[in-house]
């Protein structure tokens, strides 16, 4: 069965650096785009960044673009997402996502604090 599991979240203070990894099973990883979101307490989930199956093109949400990259290894079956310059206001469960067959998959999420 499709598995998304996120790890690399914490609590980092403000400007700091945190890199978030997906490692997926149950599909061939390759094939799929992946994506990842954000939800705060008391908001919407909202799209971070999301990446083409190659890893040849990406896009990023208004909020996190120029600070955050997304990358993935499709030989270790893993996304990733580096983010640099944090501010108080990313902080959020970070998920991973991937969309195959009609449903949508999604991990558990790791928390991520950014708070001095």
């Amino acid at each position: 069965q499709v598995q998304l599991v996120e790890s690399g979240g914490g609590l980092v203070r403000p400007g700091g650096s945190l890199r978030l990894s997906c490692a997926a099973s149950g599909f061939t990883f390759s094939y799929y785009g992946m994506r990842w979101y954000r939800q705060a307490p008391g908001k919407e989930r909202e799209l971070v960044a999301r990446i083409s199956s190659s890893g040849g093109i990406s896009n990023y949400a208004d909020s996190v673009k120029g600070r955050f990259t997304i990358s993935r290894d499709n030989a270790k079956n893993t996304v990733y997402l580096q983010m640099n310059s944090l501010k108080p206001e990313d902080t959020a469960v970070y998920y991973c996502n991937t969309y195959l067959a009609t449903t949508n998959y999604w991990g558990q999420g790791t928390q991520v604090t950014v708070s001095s």
